[in-house]
């Protein structure tokens, strides 16, 4: 297997040496700093006596993105934090622009604690601040190289120091204080205000996830130590700013730049004031060390995956720490120190955070509704995905109350950063799992990439086994009922994370082996032809769709299995490759039946219903079995309609070589009515459900609920929209051919139409044939047009389309032939345009004769070149005239 990004591997990996206590000393010396020391003067000016109000409210609307980086990181317990959690979820280019958002935001709220320490400093001397800060950040700098375990020892005694002071004046405040008047609040905007200026105090608390690599067990350490370091942090704020705004006076509190010096010495005299500013120096020096340690780690990851220069993933040889992503940050970091108005910087770096705990929430949810196979968390979230999208919510009301000032950096970064991924990660091919739920239209034209040339050179079906089917072998034996005896490719596919850290996945381990044991066991005792391999894969759906088209397959066989463990929507991960392979594809929902003696086919007219009548006929001659078309109808349905669909199920008949019977199903609602059918069946043949990329993201489909439902097992069929007519012209026994213009409607046949969208086509298309037929209304038509549409796009390539519409009044087929003057956006999969387009017209009773117009306009398209000799026509009768000449030509 290849890596697709510019990444070596293997790389060193850091080493685990931080354990709870450290983890939570880190977290909360991340916290116990400038949000403390220095934020509740500011804050006391606008929210009042309800500062320790805003304080808790905060910590609460930190608590999702909270739940959600402790997820997060004990599924991916490496260096780099947030930006490889959005890197896997969103891709290369999003996790670049987060990446240097979460470094500067983190460096630069360094930069600020170091400077804004100066406020105390000054209580003991007048001393310039900024060489201090500079020799400081030279000492944090070391430290940091020196290695996490003598940072994290560092950081729990300035932590255990910081919690103590802290405690003993809430109490203090509370036996000593003389409770005063609080300061007046500014009003409900002042409040929520409030609320987003002191958010940053919290921002601290995931900092660790950004050092997870080097955190020993951190499926326990790392959930625990944020929690924990979260509610400690809450408790602290809120009981110390409540003593504050009812023990100081207003004048002294309001606008502060050391309240809690100011709190120590109106307790306990200037001596404790001393020392009370010596140990907010402490806390804040302590904040811009877990800031640096933290912020380091953001471009030695990118580094690590190809979107920054090689040189930052360096490790020190003895340290084992990375040490150019160390210098750097301290470079910037010395830079702001120097130069920047690092107290407006940081401000706006709290967007960024903002932003990046948004980011982290969505995260969750995509990574949890693709059901990446990689993403194992050891602890998941509770109350998922409410959790998640409360954290959303909350971000953007905080980043609307930052203004447009925080806004604006936001949009900065993200420029800067797309700029960054142009340059230097471009060729990072990554997409994450968003991207890869989307429709994947590069698949369409790139060769090969992933897998070695091991498989065979012709497969008739294709069976990938994902690892969470309940029965491979049973999966096996179906693929080798659906082939003609022809090879069947059983395939195991490991999806691994897209990243050189990654443990290789062996394909020799016990797990594979067994397989292999079973399946090539399985293809000797039944003499059937049967092949096994085994892949470790970046991008499982590539890889299926890759070996489809590599061993030319009929069919893609894989299981069912509904919504995934810890799934909340409906949303199918598969969905485009359900409607983008090249050939056949299939599901099977293993209901633990071995032997099928009774198979339920449920037809529905469409684009499917040959390929399920078709194979429903080879199943039943392969297993043995007796079969039952069955369809649909309301209870309410009118007697025309009733005889309508016992027609359909005839001419349904006539495409199976073995007699099956016919059954109309009658009920208040399909699921219902056909699960009590299915329970006397043991396998169900049905169609996929119509094509709608957000339709089941809450919402269930009839055919997924029966699907899921069904007591016995369910093969679900779909067939690409380019071989409908392929699987008429394979199942259909010969007949005369059919002459399309036995079909055509007078006055429908256009030439060189002039319409530039689709929407106006369908609506041409309905009103052409309500004024050649004169008894149906041209909203009826267009409403059928495009039921048949959502079930499955009608262009079938060559820039031809077949639109078709069922309408059950009608008592034949018609058949109408339109072409553009340009050709039109068809919203194809593929993308491709379409000027020329064979409309059908006829009630479902007729779909047998739809399927061998289907058929004929296939033969003639291909073998006679009827489509170029359309494209010429100047008029409906040239088109007539080209219809006549390529119907005369030989087969």
């Amino acid at each position: 297997m290849s890596d697709p990004d510019p990444v070596e591997a293997p790389q060193r990996g850091l080493e685990r040496r931080l354990g709870l206590q450290a983890v939570l000393a880190i977290s909360l010396g991340a916290m116990l700093g400038s949000g403390l020391f220095v934020l509740p003067g500011l804050a006391a000016e606008t929210a009042g006596g309800l500062m320790w109000l805003a304080y808790l409210v905060a910590g609460l609307c930190v608590v999702p993105a909270t739940l959600s980086k402790a997820e997060l990181s004990t599924a991916m317990p490496v260096s780099g934090g947030a930006f490889v959690y959005v890197d896997r979820a969103f891709g290369p280019l999003a996790s670049t622009i987060f990446g240097l958002g979460l470094w500067l935001s983190l460096l630069l709220k360094s930069a600020f604690a170091l400077v804004g320490f100066g406020a105390y400093l000054r209580v003991m001397t007048d001393t310039s601040i900024e060489p201090l800060a500079l020799g400081l950040l030279a000492g944090i700098a070391a430290l940091n190289i020196m290695g996490v375990k003598k940072v994290g020892k560092a950081q729990s005694y300035v932590m255990a120091l910081s919690v103590a002071t802290l405690v003993a004046l809430t109490l203090g405040g509370v036996v000593k204080g003389q409770w005063l008047p609080a300061p007046p609040a500014t009003g409900l905007q002042g409040f929520f205000a409030t609320v987003g200026l002191v958010y940053i105090s919290f921002a601290g608390v995931t900092k660790v996830a950004a050092i997870a690599e080097e955190v020993q067990d951190p499926s326990r350490n790392l959930p625990r130590g944020m929690l924990y370091s979260l509610l400690i942090a809450t408790l602290l704020y809120a009981c110390i700013t409540f003593v504050m705004g009812h023990t100081m006076p207003a004048d002294q509190l309001m606008g502060s730049y050391r309240p809690v010096h100011g709190l120590a010495e109106s307790l306990f005299g200037h001596g404790i004031g001393i020392a009370v500013a010596i140990v907010a120096i402490l806390s804040m020096v302590s904040m811009a060390n877990a800031g640096m340690l933290a912020s380091s780690r953001f471009p030695f990851a990118m580094a690590r995956d190809g979107l920054l220069p090689k040189s930052l993933r360096s490790l020190h040889e003895r340290f084992l720490t990375p040490v150019p992503a160390i210098l750097l940050t301290t470079v910037v970091m010395g830079f702001a120190i120097l130069y920047l108005d690092v107290q407006s910087l940081a401000k706006l770096a709290s967007a960024m955070m903002i932003a990046a705990f948004t980011g982290q929430n969505l995260a969750v949810i995509v990574l949890r509704e693709s059901a990446t196979q990689w993403y194992k968390p050891a602890w998941r979230s509770p109350l998922y995905p409410y959790v998640q999208i409360l954290g959303v919510v909350i971000g953007v009301v905080l980043l609307a109350m930052i203004g447009w000032k925080g806004l604006g950096a936001i949009a900065a970064v993200t420029i800067i950063g797309t700029l960054t991924f142009l340059v230097i990660g471009r060729r990072a091919k990554r997409q994450g799992a968003l991207g890869r739920l989307g429709p994947r239209r590069e698949l369409l034209i790139e060769a090969p990439q992933e897998i070695e040339n091991k498989l065979p050179s012709r497969a008739q079906v294709v069976v990938p086994i994902l690892g969470s089917e309940p029965s491979a072998e049973t999966l096996a034996l179906m693929g080798s009922a659906l082939s003609s005896g022809g090879i069947v490719e059983v395939v195991r596919l490991q999806e691994i994370p897209e990243q050189s850290y990654s443990d290789a996945f062996d394909i020799n381990e016990p797990s594979i082996q067994s397989l292999r044991r079973r399946i090539d066991g399985l293809a000797a005792g039944r003499s059937l032809s049967m092949e096994f391999d085994a892949f470790a894969v970046y991008d499982a759906k590539r890889v299926v769709h890759e070996i489809s088209k590599r061993v030319n397959c009929e069919w893609v066989l894989m299981e069912w299995s509904g919504r995934a463990a810890g799934r909340f929507f409906l949303f199918n991960p598969l969905g485009w490759l359900v409607g983008h392979l090249g050939c056949n594809f299939a599901l099977f929902k293993d209901a633990g039946i071995r032997t099928f003696r009774r198979i339920l086919v449920l037809v529905e007219p469409g684009p499917h219903d040959a390929l399920i009548a078709g194979t429903a006929d080879h199943l039943a001659r392969v297993l043995k079995a007796e079969l039952l078309l069955a369809r649909f109808v309301a209870d309410d349905a009118t007697p025309i309609e009733v005889q309508g669909t016992a027609d359909y199920l005839e001419q349904m008949k006539s495409l199976c070589s073995f007699e099956p019977r016919v059954q109309v199903v009658r009920g208040s609602d399909p699921a219902t009515a056909l699960i009590e059918l299915a329970a006397s069946h043991d396998l169900l043949l049905l169609g996929a459900p119509p094509e709608a990329v957000f339709r089941d993201f809450f919402r269930e489909h009839w055919i997924q609920r029966l699907t899921r439902l069904a007591s016995c097992s369910v093969l679900r069929l779909k067939t690409p929209r380019v071989q409908t007519h392929k699987t008429v012209q394979k199942r259909q026994a010969p007949k005369a051919a059919l002459s399309m213009l036995d079909f055509i409607v007078p006055g429908c046949t256009q030439a060189h139409v002039e319409i530039l969208d689709k929407d106006a086509l369908f609506a041409h298309f309905a009103m052409l044939f309500a004024d050649a037929l004169g008894n149906l209304e041209a909203a009826t038509i267009e409403t059928a047009l495009w039921n048949r549409e959502r079930t499955q796009n009608t262009s079938i390539g060559l820039g031809l389309a077949l639109p078709h519409a069922t309408v059950p009044s009608l008592d034949r087929t018609y058949l109408a032939i339109v072409t553009t003057a340009a050709p039109i956006d068809y919203r194809a999969p593929d993308g491709a345009t379409v000027d020329t387009f064979f409309v059908t017209l006829g009630p479902p009773s007729q779909r047998g004769v739809h399927l061998q117009i289907l058929a004929g306009l296939s033969r003639l398209v291909l073998g006679a070149g009827l489509a170029d000799s359309l494209r010429d026509a100047a008029d409906g009768d040239a088109l007539l005239d080209a219809l006549r000449r390529a119907e005369r030509k030989p087969s």
